[in-house]
């Protein structure tokens, strides 16, 4: 794509997501300006585009992707409106970026990717994890054989209910028709999708999927198993009704083997015979800089993002294995 100045982003939709992890990103970098928000809620839109300061505000989507001024649009609304607006920014021929995940079923995820395709556009996820320099830390050890040949990786997460969903209020997280997994769909998607940044794609998985706690329609405790294309197993368990907070990752190589967070800044931890390493590194106020930084180096030819449509629609094709309660085999 040519190397352009400024582009122009608009952006649909201004939740909670918008506030403080991404947009304050797009405006802060270089080359990169929020131009227009998006909200169905003129009022509350409005007020957004006061307080971060944005030029132009809507309430209709087709007036904010065909706007001849911007050259790009962040979706930043609910999964089940994401195939939705994608379409229309692809006929559009605009740039995109979709938060994750990319969409509820892998179908749509397939629909997705192919319109951008079609046309050669570039299509980005916010899976904000892989530019994040506390897993490329990780991902620099595995490449340099720290803990030699990969052979399993494990995944433990649990979090208690919320106030939410004691009260049994609406919440899109938790509607099945939105999020299938409930809570597993918006914060496992992060750490499966990392895990194939880390280790490979992965050739198939399954797993076992219920809703024990009754609160809401999604599914609220997950455990599941899958195999990387490389070889390497890897098990997860998923518990959204636990007394406390847990987070731990390890993956285990015939030398050692690295433990970390996939949400938290505790420190990631290697250990092989030879040295035992600890580092904190925190992340960034805005936890999405570095994915837009790479956006914009990735539009100018300097460099290949690492979140792209066709990983996301992978890592929505690995839950839906999962969340099916059988075995798939990849064929995507």
């Amino acid at each position: 794509m040519k190397e352009k100045t400024t582009y122009k982003w608009g952006m649909i939709g201004c939740g909670s997501v918008t506030e403080v992890k991404s947009a304050p990103a797009y405006q802060q970098t270089d080359g990169f300006e929020l131009f227009a928000v998006m909200g169905r809620d003129l009022s509350k839109a409005k007020d957004y585009a006061q307080r971060h300061h944005v030029p132009n505000v809507y309430d209709d989507a087709d007036t904010l992707i065909n706007h001849p001024e911007i050259d790009a649009v962040y979706i930043a609304t609910p999964p089940d409106s994401h195939e939705y607006y994608a379409l229309k920014v692809a006929a559009a021929g605009k740039i995109c970026c979709i938060e994750k995940p990319l969409a509820p079923t892998y179908e749509a995820c397939q629909n997705i990717t192919a319109a951008f395709e079609a046309r050669n556009l570039p299509l980005f996820v916010s899976y904000y994890r892989r530019s994040l320099p506390r897993f490329l830390k990780i991902k620099e050890w595995l490449d340099q054989n720290k803990i030699g040949t990969i052979r399993h990786l494990h995944w433990q997460f649990e979090k208690p209910t919320n106030d939410l969903d004691k009260s049994r209020a609406y919440n899109w997280r938790t509607d099945a028709s939105i999020a299938p997994g409930g809570y597993f769909d918006d914060l496992a998607s992060h750490g499966l999708n990392l895990f194939t940044f880390l280790l490979g794609r992965i050739a198939r998985a399954e797993g076992i999927a219920e809703n024990r706690l009754g609160l809401y329609s999604a599914k609220d405790s997950i455990t599941g198993k899958w195999v990387h294309e490389s070889g390497v197993s890897g098990f997860g368990s998923w518990d959204f009704g636990a007394e406390q907070r847990q987070d731990v990752v390890k993956i285990y190589g015939n030398e050692g083997n690295i433990t970390f967070s996939v949400f938290g800044e505790q420190p990631i931890v290697l250990e092989n015979d030879e040295e035992r390493i600890e580092l904190t590194i925190e992340h960034p106020k805005h936890i999405q800089a570095y994915h837009v930084e790479n956006m914009k180096a990735h539009l100018n030819g300097e460099g290949e993002h690492p979140s792209k449509g066709a990983s996301a629609a992978h890592t929505s094709w690995v839950m839906e294995c999962i969340l099916q309660n059988k075995i798939e085999v990849i064929n995507n």
